[in-house]
This record gives structure tokens, sequence and C-alpha cells, in this order.
């Protein structure tokens, strides 16, 4: 709050600080505000100049900052594109929807050095319905992209044997499911049983389900891929 105190009465929390405070990302950097006086930077401070309209700032745990999408849309200029992505899907998952759209961002503001990123990361959220919900999630879709892999429906529900259940990934019409283990997860003994006994019902309704771990993601993408291609194209054919 003092950091934008510091900016004067229209200053507003905004960009890397703005998008942790709305916890979308982490941020522990120089504190980020907006203002629409042209001052330098100073310490711990980094000051953006821009008038901002009044829909694109908002009060959030009593601190002037810019709206989620607004912050969002000052994101995308300066975050890589995988990073801007897990932010847009986290704000998707804890429904920040204030203020105007991205698409009508993008609209107002056509010029903006980071519209080429949001752009394909709508393009991406439009094919790829879910929301990640984990480190290794959020590693995984640039991983497909990378081999050239289609995308899967993520965090999908499924009916299997008179019960529903949610896995990490799905490909629906090729009936292959990629579970994302991580070790805090999945290490306990109840998990453990948990998981198995998922794995023998959804093969036994003809569904195709794999594990990858983070490990074998880092260290083996390559074989990792190569099954997941084979496995894909093998259920494409039946």
């Amino acid at each position: 709050m003092a950091g934008v105190l510091t900016g004067g009465d229209d200053a507003v929390l905004s960009h890397r600080s703005a998008a942790a405070l709305w916890g979308v990302a982490t941020y522990s950097g120089s504190i980020e505000i907006t203002s629409p006086r042209d001052t330098r930077s100073r310490g711990a401070i980094r000051r953006h100049c821009t008038l901002l309209p009044p829909d694109e700032v908002t009060v959030l745990d009593g601190i002037p900052v810019t709206s989620a999408h607004r912050t969002l849309f000052d994101y995308a200029g300066i975050s890589p594109v995988d990073r801007l992505e897990a932010a847009m899907r986290e704000a998707e998952f804890r429904r920040l929807w204030d203020g105007p759209s991205l698409p009508a961002l993008l609209a107002r503001y056509p010029g903006n050095r980071g519209n080429v990123n949001l752009r394909l990361c709508l393009e991406r959220l439009g094919r790829t319905p879910g929301f990640t919900r984990s480190d290794l999630e959020e590693l995984f879709l640039p991983f497909l992209d990378r081999f050239g892999l289609p995308r899967p429906h993520l965090n999908a529900r499924l009916q299997v044997q008179g019960h529903w259940i949610e896995v990490d990934c799905l490909w629906r019409s090729e009936r292959v499911i990629v579970e994302l283990d991580s070790r805090a997860a999945h290490e306990t003994h109840t998990a453990f049983e948990t998981d198995r006994g998922r794995d023998r019902g959804l093969q036994a309704e003809g569904w195709r389900a794999i594990r990858v771990t983070w490990r074998q993601l880092h260290e083996e993408p390559e074989r990792v891929a190569g099954d997941l291609r084979s496995l894909l194209r093998l259920y494409k054919r039946m």
C-alpha cells in the first residue's frame, strides 16, 4: 500500500505486482505501480506512466489496483507467453472477470506490445477447455506444443462405472487419458491405491490411461512424446 501511495492519488498497483495481488502469478521484485504522472522509478518502486480509464482500476484488499483483465493485459507485455497463459487460466479458475474483457482491451489498445502473445493465449484457451491447477500441468501444455501433439481437455469430468471422476488430460475421441503425477499429490498409500483403482476402472471401459511424472517430463521428453504420439495414433485408428 505504501508503494502505491508514493505515486500520488491516481497511482494504482499494476503489472507483476498486481498479478501477484490477484493471485494469478508469483512475484517478489520491485513494487510496480501505474500513474498518470511521468516520474522516475526509485528504489523498490517501479513506475509506469499511463492514464487509466476508471473501468480499468478497482480496489482489492484495500489497495488501488488495475482490474483483473487490465492486469493480464499489462502482464502480456512483460511475460513469456507460457507464463501469461498460466496466469490467464488461473484468472479463469478464480472467476476474475471484472472490468473490460481482454478482447475489448485489445480493441481499445491495438498497438500494445503484448497483443500478439495475448491473442495467441486467447486462441489457446479457446481450443483447450478447462484450467490448469498445478505447475506440472502448466509445463505439460508447452511440452505438447513443442512436439506438435494435440492439446487435450484439461481437468475433464468423465463417468466411469457409474461414478463421475476428474482426469488431468483427456483426448476424448482417441479415448486416451494422461494423469500428471506430482509427488505431493500421489505419495500417500491411500492416493496410491485410489489411483490404481481408477486406472483399472478406466481400462475396463476401454480408456487408455497413462501417468507422466515431473522427472519423466524433464529428463525423457522425447520418449514421453513418442509414446504419447503412438498411443494417440493407435487409438485414432481403432
